[in-house]
């Protein structure tokens, strides 16, 4: 990655700061993304300590309507060429779709999709004049299941999954390398965040063997790949059930404490 410049969404922290620590030390400069501007700023100073990289710092909430248009601009004021984009930032909200406040519904739907598809489609058509580029979208086990109690991050996960997969396609002949990761549990703030519980049978992963396992998948040419084994597993039983038991067996997991009794 000597010389080349990556774009980073949700890098304040867990997986997103996972991939800076990771291509900043493969010789990549940074243009890192989040909300939380002195957590952006601390991961910059490391890694300029560490590896010399140029960092640049850019606070924003894609969550909000123009924000990906008004991101790109100000890459453009610092006069970079982006050369790798990790849509990374998500959120996602545990409960019923009935009970749970309506426009944070819509901030999932917007920063888990919208955003995706609206800095894509800005970076994209330079990186295919170029004839080089990377776009590594961050999806989830959760794609491949629709989960009762994460009913629109489940949704937005499975879009990620069926976009990303559809712009390999797309992109491949122009040498643009497109990729959808999709982890499981992954040791990272998300839960705590955005109000889920933990429920894991195959233990949870870490952000640096979320990297290795996109690098692997970068390498291999692939339109997708599940970060672990029993993830990978696990991602294959929707296609193996009957659609209903899928589905109850996946209310049974994901259901809150304090909610209703799922029903078969």
């Amino acid at each position: 990655m000597d010389g080349q410049t990556a774009l980073i969404t949700g890098a304040s922290a867990g997986i997103g700061a996972g991939y800076a620590r990771d291509f900043a030390a493969r010789g990549a400069d940074l243009i890192l993304v989040a909300r939380r501007e002195d957590k952006l700023e601390e991961l910059a100073a490391e890694l300029r300590a560490a590896h010399g990289r140029k960092v640049d710092v850019l606070a924003a909430d894609l969550a909000v309507d123009g924000a990906a248009r008004d991101l790109v601009a100000r890459v453009e004021a610092l006069g970079r060429t982006v050369d790798v984009l990790v849509n990374n930032a998500g959120i996602g909200t545990q409960g019923l779709v009935a009970d749970t406040d309506a426009d944070r519904l819509i901030a999932q739907v917007r920063l888990n999709c919208v955003a995706v598809v609206d800095l894509t489609r800005r970076l994209l058509p330079g990186m295919i004049e170029r004839g080089r580029g990377t776009v590594i979208n961050v999806a989830s086990g959760a794609a491949f299941q629709p989960l009762p109690y994460l009913a629109v991050y489940a949704a937005t996960k499975a879009f990620v999954l069926s976009f990303s997969e559809a712009l390999w396609a797309e992109a491949r002949p122009a040498g643009v390398k497109v990729i959808a990761v999709c982890p499981g549990a992954t040791r990272t703030e998300f839960f705590e965040a955005n109000g889920t519980e933990v429920v894991t049978a195959s233990g949870m992963r870490t952000p640096e063997q979320v990297v290795k396992t996109t690098r692997a998948g970068l390498r291999r040419g692939k339109p997708s790949v599940v970060d672990g084994t029993a993830n990978a597993l696990l991602a294959l039983l929707p296609r193996l059930l009957p659609r209903r038991a899928s589905i109850a067996i996946a209310q049974r997991v994901a259901r809150p404490s304090k909610s209703p009794a799922p029903v078969a």
